[in-house]
């Protein structure tokens, strides 16, 4: 297993690219449009996600602003199978707030899990 990304959701994507890349070096490696859901995806980072960790900016596109409380999203974690992940979790205590299946919009396996703290930790399946 390795952590492969933290996303924040945010309310301006550009704003926001705008401020990784040019205040921090990171480049932006890849942006995916959900016109269905009405959201964004954009992936920042220093390299290639095969061997770094990167940070996801999502975009809601009828969501003006966060409290930030609400502004953090998850951690994820790559996965061999996200279905024995989660029996393994849960066998172990652990909080499965969102079995594994397919992510809306997408055929990507995923799940969720939620730490002591309420955090969301991601899981994706073969990543």
């Amino acid at each position: 297993m390795r952590i492969l990304h933290t996303m924040l959701r945010v309310t301006d994507l550009e704003k926001s690219i705008d401020f990784y890349t040019k205040l921090f070096g990171m480049k932006l490696l890849r942006r995916h449009e959900f016109p269905e859901g009405k959201f964004t995806l954009a992936f920042i980072g220093y390299g290639d996600e095969s061997e770094n960790t990167v940070i996801e900016l999502t975009h809601n596109w009828d969501t003006d602003s966060y409290d930030m409380g609400n502004a953090y999203g998850h951690i994820a974690i790559g996965v061999d199978d996200a279905y024995k992940a989660c029996d393994e979790i849960s066998a172990k205590g652990g909080d499965v707030v969102r079995p594994a299946g397919p992510m809306k919009h997408s055929s990507t396996v995923i799940a969720f899990v939620k730490d002591p703290d309420g955090y969301m930790i991601e899981l994706i399946e073969g990543k």
